[in-house]
């Protein structure tokens, strides 16, 4: 079926950075879209950020938009989410996320950004 696995997370101070990443294992990863998604206390899940199985086309949500860079290494089956300037509002559970027969999810990796 498939397995992601994140990792990355942390306690960061407003304006900080942190890259994210996720493992994959299980399917032929280089063929299939990979997603991030997080998801704050209280909140439904959103989408953060989508790149095409080559890495050539990359999605981001507008609160997030030049600020975070999604990319992947086909070689090492990984995604990774570069994140900078962070902000409080982006603390968060944020998993990685493929759609195979259906949604495969990561565990999750706390970001938490505060001073």
């Amino acid at each position: 079926q498939g397995q992601l696995v994140e990792s990355g997370g942390g306690l960061v101070q407003p304006g900080g950075s942190l890259r994210l990443s996720c493992a994959v294992s299980g399917f032929i990863f280089s063929l299939y879209t990979m997603n991030w998604f997080r998801q704050a206390p209280g909140k439904e899940r959103e989408l953060v950020a989508t790149i095409s199985p080559a890495g050539t086309t990359t999605n981001y949500a507008d609160s997030v938009k030049g600020r975070f860079t999604i990319s992947r290494d086909n070689a090492k089956n990984t995604v990774y989410l570069q994140m900078n300037g962070l902000k409080v509002e982006d603390t968060a559970v944020y998993y990685c996320n493929v759609k195979r027969n259906g949604d495969i999810w990561g565990q999750g990796t706390q970001v938490t950004v505060s001073s």
